[in-house]
């Protein structure tokens, strides 16, 4: 059984992520900053453990085999905090990664992160937080996977994307197929060492890099 630690667990996508993980062949452990956010996960029957990105959290790691990081510091802070969480959280997550061993590493990133500089203004700060935590994973020499996705919504989640290394286009997917999406890739060989940017679409996500 493959431990997987989930950064950013009390988030979002990452709530939905334990939860796909859990109904997976994978056991999911869930990385919390307080205690007030562990008992949503104990009634699920998911290990959790406490770590703080803009502290020293590398206990966490313990008898972990991959990673997902799926942790932002959202959108009512400013740079200093996205620098902080984004960029900084991130490659000390990777860094921590190597230290430990770690098997997998899953990095949730966004579309345009790889050419941060032709973002809107008021997205360039995070956009080039992220970029530079994907770049530093990159390098890192672990067996990665970046998943960019474009704007995320509360809709359903369809179990269909588009998917491929450069989508061209710009839109939307639904949190739930993006946590999907990661949970799916963590065990695809062929999406060892990529970065892949999605959309919802009309491909089955068990059909994506599956021949």
């Amino acid at each position: 059984m493959v431990r997987v630690l989930v950064i950013g667990a009390n988030g979002k996508v990452g709530k939905l992520l334990i939860k796909k993980l859990k109904d997976s062949e994978h056991v999911p452990v869930a990385m919390v900053r307080d205690t007030n956010q562990v008992p949503q996960f104990e009634e699920m029957g998911v290990e959790t453990v406490l770590g703080d990105l803009e502290g020293d959290f590398s206990r966490a790691y313990y008898t972990i085999d991959a990673v997902v990081f799926a942790a932002g510091s959202g959108p009512n802070t400013g740079p200093e905090k996205t620098v902080v969480i984004d960029q900084e959280g991130a490659i000390k997550s990777v860094e921590l990664a190597k230290r430990f061993g770690v098997q997998r590493y899953v990095m949730l990133s966004s579309m345009g992160a790889d050419t941060p500089g032709e973002g809107p203004d008021a997205m360039k700060h995070y956009l080039y937080a992220k970029h530079r935590a994907d770049e530093y994973l990159k390098q890192s020499g672990l067996n990665y996977t970046i998943v960019r996705p474009g704007g995320l919504t509360n809709h359903p989640g369809t179990g269909k994307i588009k998917f491929a290394e450069k989508l061209n286009e710009f839109g939307s997917i639904s949190r739930e197929d993006v946590a999907e999406t990661l949970a799916y890739l963590l065990s695809v060989p062929r999406a060892e060492h990529g970065s892949f940017e999605i959309l919802e679409g009309d491909t089955q996500l068990e059909e994506v890099l599956a021949y």
